[in-house]
């Protein structure tokens, strides 16, 4: 069994042609942008949509610890505090203004899903697992790789790489294609963004490309953090001191935008890229030429 948040069919974004992408739970990065909030714990946290909510107390009355009460003026009060997490008041909620943010699913109830779409993939679609990190369930990660090459799908793994490189291995033959983000070149950086270091992610990723595997470095454009010309330039110089003019590696630009920023409310959480402006077309331009003067394959939305 595995813990997912979230299964999108009929994806363009993760990978080659149409897919199918499956969406790990649980991250050990805390990237301040994020947009999958609901994506950071393995746990499932109970989702509040207050548009949604019709007032018709069925939450009061499921509930057994109090979580869902009126507060003195009359409104609506949630106290997250009380929550264990079991998910009864969501599934009385018939206007799905609750919901919870994890579910746990079996291997196989995952594939079924995926099959769904298989007439679809045509010659180059496939399966996209992404997350949070998927390789943090590598036992479930394992398990749906093998159901998706017995049934012949393409697979591809979305990572930030920062779990031990023996987790890549185990699944290297498995895998058409990597989807590996990259934050930052820089180290105190990316601990400010991230909460992490990157040293074991770029080591990971030098390893990756050294094995021959197909690689689509993902860089996301963060103002502030990397939307700069001496960010991107970093990123570049480090990329081409390791996979230098492979045509098996190559970067991909995401620009940043802030179409998460609901679902830190809907969690009682802050969202702390509320001023970040997206990057603008010109900027990506000029970011993917310095990709192109270092003769990386490159490619921007």
């Amino acid at each position: 069994m595995g813990h997912i948040f979230d299964i999108q069919r009929f994806s363009i974004h993760d990978g080659p042609g149409i897919r199918t992408t499956v969406f790990f739970a649980g991250c050990n990065l805390r990237c301040f942008w994020c947009h999958n909030p609901e994506s950071l714990k393995k746990e499932p946290q109970l989702q509040f949509f207050p548009v949604k909510c019709i007032g018709c107390g069925a939450c009061r009355s499921i509930c057994k610890r109090g979580v869902h009460a009126a507060a003195a003026d009359g409104s609506r009060a949630l106290l997250r505090e009380l929550c264990a997490g079991c998910g009864e008041c969501a599934k009385e909620c018939c206007a799905q203004a609750l919901a919870m943010s994890t579910r746990e699913e079996s291997a196989e109830e995952v594939i079924e899903v995926v099959l769904k779409d298989k007439p679809f993939y045509r010659e180059n679609g496939g399966v996209t697992f992404s997350g949070g990190e998927p390789l943090l369930q590598i036992e479930f990660l394992q398990s749906l790789l093998r159901l998706a090459k017995s049934h012949g799908l393409n697979t591809t793994v979305d990572t930030a790489g920062n779990v031990p490189f023996e987790r890549f291995e185990s699944i290297l033959p498995s895998v058409d294609l990597w989807l590996f983000d990259v934050k930052c070149a820089d180290e105190e950086e990316h601990m400010k963004a991230t909460g992490s270091s990157n040293r074991l992610i770029l080591e990971n990723l030098e390893k990756l490309c050294e094995t021959g595997a197909n690689v689509e470095i993902r860089i996301p454009t963060i103002p502030g953090v990397n939307a700069s010309i001496e960010a991107m330039s970093e990123i570049c110089g480090r990329i081409r001191a390791f996979a230098g003019e492979n045509p098996k590696v190559g970067v991909e630009l995401l620009p940043f935008h802030r179409l998460g920023g609901g679902k830190y409310e809907a969690l009682g959480m802050s969202y702390k890229a509320t001023e970040l402006v997206p990057p603008s077309k010109e900027d990506l331009a000029i970011y993917r030429r310095i990709f192109e003067q270092g003769n990386i394959r490159v490619k921007a939305e």
